[in-house]
């Protein structure tokens, strides 16, 4: 964290308006450091050691954010869109204002586990291919998944453009049965994030997915309690086992 900032900016950070928003709180004496009004908002401040408050009430500032959301299908993985609700559009003005965005993305039609946050150097770490962060997905497959399939996803398969994917671990949770109608249920681990991964790894070995949710990312679990939109931010354990895995 810097050492000072502008008033103004910090104030902005926090949800408390425009620059030219606070220039009018200034004006009419609200905003307090150290007990003193403030007559200029572009002063130099100390986040960590001066008080500032605004019509009495204590800024909290915080530098970034870290927000677990379970997507939900339909909304896009992005910042803004024309077309479609984004991730961001799900989120209240106390949290947008931090400028967040997706760590990552999941398919239109996918739900599950997404993180968004304003910390550019945290995304990139679990973004970096090197890295090799796990991903583990819960999917409804049609037709009857076998460990066979099993031992070729540990083997690596090969995409539709050629591409051979890194080992994946396979848990058939529940056989499927072509002739009763009945979806196979299963969880796939992934090291890699390429483009429609999942869904392109079943298609390489005749079978379709037919739904898809992320349950986990690193040592990040999806919390059961969230249904699908809700979101929470995280907890000081989850913060720091992911920071923890990125070294």
């Amino acid at each position: 964290m810097k050492q000072t900032m502008r008033l103004d900016k910090l104030l902005a950070h926090t949800g408390y308006g425009s620059r030219s928003e606070i220039k009018i709180l200034v004006k009419r004496g609200v905003i307090r450091m150290n007990d003193r009004p403030v007559k200029d908002s572009g002063i130099q401040v100390n986040p960590e050691s001066d008080v500032i408050t605004v019509e009495g009430e204590v800024v909290r500032y915080r530098e970034f954010i870290y927000v677990m959301l379970n997507k939900p299908q339909g909304v896009i993985s992005a910042t803004e869109d024309t077309r479609d609700r984004t991730v961001l559009d799900l989120l209240d003005e106390e949290y947008t204002h931090f400028q967040p965005f997706p760590v990552g993305r999941l398919d239109k039609d996918t739900e599950g586990l997404l993180l968004l946050t304003n910390d550019g150097k945290l995304a990139h770490n679990l973004l970096s291919p090197r890295k090799h962060i796990p991903k583990t997905y819960f999917a409804e497959v049609e037709g009857a998944v076998t460990e066979e399939d099993g031992k070729s996803f540990q083997q690596g398969v090969e995409l539709d453009d050629g591409y051979v994917t890194m080992p994946a671990q396979l848990v058939i949770l529940r056989p499927g049965d072509p002739e009763q109608g009945i979806v196979s249920k299963i969880e796939l681990t992934i090291m890699e994030g390429k483009f429609h991964q999942v869904k392109r790894m079943f298609q390489a070995i005749g079978k379709r997915v037919v739904f898809l949710k992320r349950i986990s990312m690193g040592p990040l679990l999806l919390d059961e309690h969230l249904l699908p939109g809700e979101y929470r931010e995280l907890t000081e354990d989850e913060l720091l086992q992911l920071r923890q895995a990125n070294g």
